[in-house]
């Protein structure tokens, strides 16, 4: 046996970091375990001229403002790995890496925690894996057969990856907005989305984005309308590259394909298009496979839950997968008060 504890967190990104914060504010015994072997959980792996949608004051995780970068208004990502980095050290989180996350029982009293390194027993445990281990691709008629580059979101790196050649981005969203936005002037960019681009008005950030998912939140718990949140606004952020692009005329999204060919894509009215690449920007899904053995999953593989805290099984809680497990939580300004509240509710729990 590794270690007995209060509380296990398994994930050592973000939301991991927060519900740390919080588990140690109130005393707790806990360990948290990361399956990557540096700080910065999915942060170390983006596309290069990724920034945040907000500046550093407003993207910040709870008791530590996110210093501002010098030179740029949103924060990119090497400068989210070195305040999270800064985050687990100055609260002494105790993080342990690389640990993989084989599976969670029940095991009487306890969860027990199966992991490459041992197993843990934990009175609750917070799941905080998030999405980006878990990218998703539509399985579109003749994907298999292309004879080019595919790639996902989490794969892609720069223009240099695909410069001077045909190029489709498929995804209407933030990802694939920013990165048709990138390659816009160094490939022959086919942009192609499954409705027109909805972009939202030029001066939103993501403070205005947490604001709404938050109204929305509290509007449904009081029985209220739903306002619609982030999504009545729009789907994309406009933020400057994207911006500039746009406003050069080089965002122009066509409606999605019908099938792939070996040599690029067919639409169902018979036009076609070449590519020597496809990057697929069709989200994720959440990564709850080491959950599995709770037998908790429901509609949409989601795990039914009561805030964060699971139904089927009290002991645990789920931190920062979408707003189904608290507002704006898969974000770093909206994962505090979730956060906050799974700690709460397991250290009421617990006693």
């Amino acid at each position: 046996m590794t270690g007995v504890v209060d509380v296990v967190v398994i994930g050592g990104g973000q939301s991991g970091l927060a519900a740390g914060y919080h588990l140690r504010r109130l005393g707790l015994d806990f360990a948290v375990l990361d399956g990557r072997p540096a700080p910065g959980a999915a942060w170390q792996r983006t596309w290069d001229s990724l920034h945040l949608f907000s500046p550093a004051a407003y993207s910040s995780l709870p008791g530590r403002l996110m210093p501002p970068q010098p030179g740029e208004t949103y924060p990119d990502a090497d400068h989210v790995v070195t305040y999270l980095t800064d985050y687990e050290q100055r609260y002494e989180l105790p993080v342990h890496r690389p640990v993989r996350v084989a599976g969670v029982h029940r095991d009487g009293a306890f969860l027990r925690v199966e992991t490459d390194s041992g197993a843990w027993l934990a009175r609750a445990v917070i799941s905080a894996t998030g999405t980006w281990s878990r990218p998703f691709v539509p399985a579109v008629p003749g994907r298999t057969t292309f004879r080019g580059t595919q790639l996902h979101t989490v794969e892609y790196g720069s223009p240099r990856d695909v410069a001077g050649r045909k190029v489709i981005v498929v995804g209407g969203g933030n990802s694939g907005a920013q990165i048709a936005a990138d390659l816009a002037y160094d490939t022959d960019l086919t942009w192609v989305t499954l409705r027109e681009p909805r972009y939202l008005a030029d001066d939103i950030d993501g403070r205005a984005l947490f604001d709404h998912a938050t109204a929305r939140r509290r509007a449904l718990d009081a029985g209220r309308t739903d306002t619609g949140g982030v999504a009545s606004l729009g789907d994309i952020v406009a933020v400057p590259p994207v911006r500039a692009a746009r406003d050069a005329g080089l965002l122009k999204a066509q409606p999605m394909f019908d099938r792939i060919t070996p040599g690029g894509a067919v639409w169902a009215d018979g036009t076609s298009a070449e590519a020597d690449a496809i990057i697929w920007c069709t989200g994720f899904r959440p990564a709850l496979s080491h959950l599995a053995p709770l037998g908790l999953r429901g509609p949409r593989g989601r795990i039914p839950t009561a805030g964060t805290q699971a139904i089927g099984e009290p002991r645990l809680h789920l931190l920062g997968y979408g707003d189904w497990t608290g507002p704006a939580s898969a974000t770093l300004i909206g994962v505090g008060r979730p956060a906050r509240e799974a700690a709460r509710q397991i250290a009421d729990l617990l006693r």
